[in-house]
């Protein structure tokens, strides 16, 4: 069997507002193996240089990228489980491992990915979690920061979704969970990153056993 492996990593997009250089790092979310293109999660902010950049495109525009960076260095069946702890947009340097994992039928890594949402409604790429939560190695959770029930959500989250913040019981019971001893990947802000490098240390998980992006 050949090795593949798959680096999720950065690209920076660089553009001009009013005379002033900006430039910021995505994450391609597209499969590792994507020739010819690639496509990458934006959340654009009202107040934001890069999302005002973004607005003025059109189609046809050309736009600068440099990279890919960096990354996370994934290979099929090198851990047993990944546990990926993704806060918004972080979810984007999970997915191009997932699809890997998913594309691949000898890979068989479980994968526990706990994404973390303000609202059911702000959870990116629903259609695309959906699907890859119906593969036997893959369990979807989500957490909802501002949501108070569960009950006017659809049936199908109810059951693996969680309401308030992803605190460090929480992450405890999904750590007692999985199948084996997880890896684990996060990606969120720096007071995401650091919560949960603190919390993982309290449920005995080892720095060597973390990767952040």
């Amino acid at each position: 069997m050949t090795q593949v492996t798959v680096d999720s990593c950065i690209s920076l997009l660089r553009g001009v507002v009013n005379g002033l250089e900006v430039q910021r790092a995505y994450t391609p979310i597209s499969p590792g193996n994507a020739e010819g293109y690639f496509e990458v999660l934006m959340k654009c902010y009202e107040a934001g240089l890069m999302s005002q950049y973004i607005k003025t495109w059109k189609k046809g525009d050309t736009v600068f990228w440099r990279g890919p960076f960096g990354g996370f260095p994934y290979r099929p069946n090198k851990h047993g489980e990944l546990l990926m702890l993704a806060s918004g947009t972080g979810l984007a340097p999970m997915l191009p491992i997932l699809q890997s994992i998913t594309d691949d039928e000898e890979d068989e890594t479980f994968v526990t990915l706990v994404g973390c949402f303000c609202t059911f409604d702000k959870i990116y790429l629903k259609s695309l979690l959906q699907d890859l939560a119906r593969y036997w190695n893959i369990r979807i959770f989500y957490v909802l920061s501002q949501e108070t029930s569960l009950e006017k959500l659809p049936w199908s989250y109810q059951e693996n979704t969680y309401t308030g913040r992803l605190n460090e019981d929480l992450l405890k019971m999904i750590i007692n969970s999985c199948r084996r001893k997880p890896f684990v990947l996060i990606c969120g802000s720096s007071a995401f990153n650091e919560d949960m490098s603190r919390y993982l240390k309290a449920a005995g998980i080892e720095e060597n056993s973390c990767f952040v992006f």
